[in-house]
């Protein structure tokens, strides 16, 4: 999907450490577009290694999206925290590791497949898999987000260089003044 990283020393090329990124998300964000117009959303997700697994309530916004464009970008990160230097605000930063990728959308629909989907993500959550009885799983729909290409990024490092930055940004200035 267009050119590749532009901050290469922050690429991580392991795509099992990508699946470790995004098995330590709480939270994955999904990206989504109709008519030209963007729509992101946060979701709880199971993860297989290959496929995210989302649930939706019967109707919905999302629904009309995925129906109208399966094409979908999602999105996890963890370990986020603010960097900052008390005398440059220039310095301050975050460090992260985050996922970003592509994929297509859609819904499964037999109650067996519902099931182990929404099986995969109270995994997720409790570590555990869960039986349902047929009437709740008749009020949901389960989604799979088949991958298509994926990214990671990490800037750890960077919390503890930008500590030791050396004073020369065109940002330096006294602490009262930005």
């Amino acid at each position: 999907m267009g050119r590749g990283m532009r901050r290469t020393d922050r690429e991580i090329e392991s795509r099992a450490e990508m699946d470790e990124i995004i098995r330590g998300s709480q939270v994955c964000r999904i990206a989504l577009a109709m008519d030209n117009m963007p729509y992101i959303v946060p979701v709880s997700f199971g993860y297989d290694g290959e496929s995210i697994y989302i649930h939706t309530a019967k109707e919905g916004k999302k629904i009309i999206i995925f129906n109208n464009n399966n094409n979908v970008c999602f999105e996890f990160e963890r370990n986020v925290k603010l960097i900052i230097d008390p005398n440059n605000v220039c310095k301050w930063t975050f460090s992260y590791e985050s996922v970003i990728g592509f994929g297509n959308i859609f819904e499964l629909e037999s109650l067996e497949h519902r099931e182990d989907g929404i099986n995969k993500i109270m995994s997720h959550y409790s570590g555990r898999e869960w039986i349902f009885r047929e009437d709740k799983l008749e009020n949901i729909r389960v989604w799979k987000i088949k991958i298509k290409s994926i990214t990671g990024k990490r800037s750890i490092k960077l919390a503890t260089k930008q500590q030791a930055a050396v004073d020369g940004s065109p940002c330096s200035s006294p602490p009262d003044r930005v």
